[in-house]
């Protein structure tokens, strides 16, 4: 990838609370990076997985899975059925599977619907506790968010490094 300035260095997003605005930068240079890693990656080895390790399409099927579960939790609510459905199939590929470009418009998709719902959460809200799973695993608010972040990062670097590994192989 070319350089280029990063999310986090071209100022708010408008109409994003400052203390979420790391959230914020952070999803959407997720977003920026996966395409760029993406870019004329050969559809053929979307699902190959090197030395056993995951493939780029379940990488990118994850981000957005992380990001859509741990939202909802966000807003105190438990998994669906059909979240739960595409959980099960992150390591999967399907029947008919999506392509790279279809994965990267859900991705699109669920970066821009977290945004949108980080503009209506009010900063004094942010410590509130929250609940993860049927457990209710107990944490916060910004918990959850700092952790759809960090963890979507995690991932677009392991995307990184696979895909270099099989554009190279």
């Amino acid at each position: 990838m070319e350089s280029r300035i990063e999310v986090w260095q071209r100022g708010p997003i408008t109409g994003v609370p400052g203390l979420l605005q790391p959230i914020a930068h952070a999803l959407l240079e997720v977003g920026e990076q996966a395409h760029g890693i993406m870019e004329g990656f050969p559809e053929e080895l979307l699902w190959e997985r090197p030395a056993g390790v995951a493939s780029p399409a379940f990488h990118l099927k994850h981000i957005r899975g992380v990001i859509d579960r741990l939202f909802t939790y966000a807003r105190k609510g438990l998994l669906s059925a059909e979240q739960m459905q595409l959980l099960s199939l992150e390591t999967k590929k399907e029947e008919v599977a999506p392509t790279a470009s279809q994965l990267l418009d859900l991705l699109d998709k669920q970066i821009t619907a977290a945004v949108d719902e980080l503009k209506t959460v009010k900063a004094e809200t942010l410590t509130e506790a929250r609940g993860i799973g049927r457990r209710q695993v107990p944490t916060t608010l910004i918990g959850l968010y700092t952790h759809s972040a960090e963890h979507s990062m995690r991932h677009i670097g392991q995307l990184l490094v696979t895909t270099r590994i099989l554009k190279g192989s």
